[in-house]
């Protein structure tokens, strides 16, 4: 196996294990805050900040879903689901952006 494959297979181990491994978020919440869209309301603020600016995140931001009834736990997942999927999202790009550039079609 290349060391491109290598990769390749590591990150979608990755994003497999955040979405579908055990947790305290359901699967489908789990998926939600990765494509960073149909969130609940209360929990959107949060995962919002997450994807677009994550140097803004607040205590407060936490203390709101918290208060919305989601645990700890819940939100630290729902946070790395957010995170992995924003930096998935950037990593395709790039794989695209290399690809153009080089005309290596091979390269996604």
């Amino acid at each position: 196996m290349s060391n491109k494959d290598e990769k390749r297979a590591a990150h979608r181990a990755l994003v497999d294990s955040v979405l579908r491994g055990a947790g305290r978020a359901a699967p489908e919440l789990r998926a939600r805050a990765f494509a960073g869209a149909g969130l609940p309301p209360l929990v959107e603020p949060l995962i919002g900040k997450v994807v677009t600016a994550p140097g803004e995140v607040t205590d407060a931001d936490f203390a709101a879903a918290k208060a919305a009834g989601f645990s700890e736990d819940q939100l630290f997942e729902l946070v790395i689901c957010a995170a992995v999927g924003r930096s998935a999202r950037l990593y395709d790009a790039g794989l695209a952006a290399l690809a153009a550039a080089t005309g290596d079609r091979g390269a996604r």
